[in-house]
């Protein structure tokens, strides 16, 4: 399996500012449903703000942006290939110790896992805090807390502990990348 190399960047995208709206929102469809992407202009540069994990049946919004349309076009080069890189200027967000969990998460390669126990150890926290963390990523898929798992199996995603539509996506995207 090929090593992806999924990077936290805030390189930004300059463009004109006729073709540019403070944010925007588009819903794409993905092979476990759909994403949401948040567009922001913070400081004159456009960045993705927000990725969301849409039900199937969410209504589409084409992308409006020139971001938008790459991130989309980069999206479905990942759903064909898990190795595929990200390149996308990212909102910085979270607080410190969220970031720390999300970097620990940005050193997991495609087709390996860690789990929260080993993400608070390296980071001394605690395994709850991080899952915390990692429910609180903006930019999932980009950065792969799917990644990050329970000593005793799958564990939760995105705030959901039970079996349902965020348990899913996390299925798919870890079989995707040959995990499960």
């Amino acid at each position: 399996m090929t090593e992806i190399d999924v990077r936290m960047i805030c390189m930004p995208i300059n463009l004109p500012s006729s073709e540019l709206k403070s944010t925007e929102y588009c819903v794409i469809l993905a092979p476990f449903g759909c994403l949401g992407i948040q567009t922001e202009l913070v400081e004159g540069s456009l960045m993705i703000s927000k990725i969301d994990y849409r039900a199937l049946g969410t209504p589409l919004i084409k992308p409006g942006n020139a971001l938008a349309k790459e991130f989309a076009k980069q999206c479905q080069h990942y759903f064909k290939n898990a190795g595929f890189a990200f390149d996308m200027p990212l909102k910085p967000a979270g607080t410190e110790h969220q970031k720390k969990v999300w970097s620990a998460a940005q050193s997991i390669r495609v087709g390996e896992t860690k789990t929260y126990g080993e993400i608070a150890r390296a980071i001394k926290s605690g395994p709850r805090a991080v899952g915390t963390a990692c429910g609180a990523n903006p930019h999932p898929l980009i950065t792969p807390c799917h990644r990050v798992v329970s000593a005793q199996g799958l564990g939760g995603f995105m705030k959901e502990d039970s079996p349902g539509f965020y348990r899913q996506v996390k299925i798919w995207l870890l079989q995707h990348e040959g995990v499960i």
